[in-house]
Formats: C-alpha cells, structure tokens, sequence
C-alpha cells in the first residue's frame, strides 16, 4: 500500500465511522462531495482536523478548515501530503 492510499484510506475509514456509520463504503469515494453536501458541518470539521493532526502529526491553520480544503477525501489527502512534504523540507532545511 503506497503511503498515499494509506492516508486516504485512514480518512476514509474515520468519516465512514464518525460521520456515516451503515454506510456502504463504497459510497465514499475519492470525489465525494462532503462539505458541499452536509456530510461535514463545522462540528465535524472539528473533529476531523483533530483526528489529522494527531493521524498525522500535522497543524491544520484555522483558514485552512474550509470547503476548499475538506470538501472531498482528494482534497483533505492533497493538503496532508503538501503540509508532510513541507515538514520534511523544513528539517533538512
């Protein structure tokens, strides 16, 4: 499992659990709308963020926490592997 699909499968595993329990997960796919649709209220943005930044040793920046950044699993996975690779940049730095 490439470190990628495990990301999006970590976050696709937690929404499906806290936000769509009974859901058929393959409902939830990479392109799923959820801030858009309801799935994600600011309640479960919340959540979510902490879940990353513990997930993934991340900070999430409060402007951050917005549909353009949450809206599907692509999104959220794009801004985790941007803010890990720039983590890395900044110690070898």
């Amino acid at each position: 499992m490439t470190p990628e699909h495990a990301t999006m499968s970590a976050i696709k595993s937690y929404i499906l659990k806290e936000f769509l329990p009974g859901e058929d997960p393959d409902m939830l796919t990479p392109t799923t709308p959820l801030v858009s649709t309801g799935v994600l209220d600011s309640l479960a943005m919340l959540r979510l963020v902490n879940f990353l930044e513990q997930e993934f040793g991340v900070r999430i920046e409060a402007y951050e926490a917005d549909e353009e950044h949450f809206d599907t699993l692509e999104a959220i996975c794009g801004m985790i592997r941007a803010k890990e690779a720039g983590d890395r940049s900044a110690r070898v730095s």
